[in-house]
């Protein structure tokens, strides 16, 4: 249980999508720069990484390797991710943030952070999807 010289907790959740990024600028410039240094929030930054076997359809003979250098891809490219989310929060002067990174579903692994952390805000892009199809 937090106590109350603890801050809340947000979540934001992040991918590779420029809406992403937006929502992820957008409350660095409307919830924390305006603060500074004295941010009403901790931040942590959550990407769900795609499991290997969810980018390739095979099995049989060779589909170890093939899945090995799907993994490597992946986690280049999440580092990637993992930098250039840092920058652009260390250029909006906010250092103390944490990331974390899970495998699987990001609906699933949003919702489990959420309740791990005990978050009092959660943060996502709309992937462009209008409120339809959301």
């Amino acid at each position: 249980m937090a106590t109350t010289s603890e801050k809340p907790v947000m979540l934001v959740g992040i991918d590779e999508s420029e809406e992403s990024f937006y929502a992820l600028e957008w409350t660095l410039d409307h919830l924390f720069t305006p603060c500074a240094p004295n941010f009403p929030f901790k931040l942590f930054l959550v990407y769900a990484k795609p499991p290997p076997t969810s980018s390739i359809g095979l099995t049989g003979p060779g589909a170890a390797e093939v899945v090995s250098l799907v993994e490597a891809d992946l986690k280049k490219a999440t580092t990637r991710l993992i930098e250039k989310a840092k920058d652009l929060c260390h250029s909006k002067l906010v250092h103390d943030v944490a990331v974390k990174v899970v495998e699987g579903d990001a609906r699933n692994a949003l919702c489990e952070a959420v309740e791990k952390h005990h978050a009092s805000m959660l943060v996502m892009g709309s992937h462009g999807y209008g409120a339809i199809k959301r």
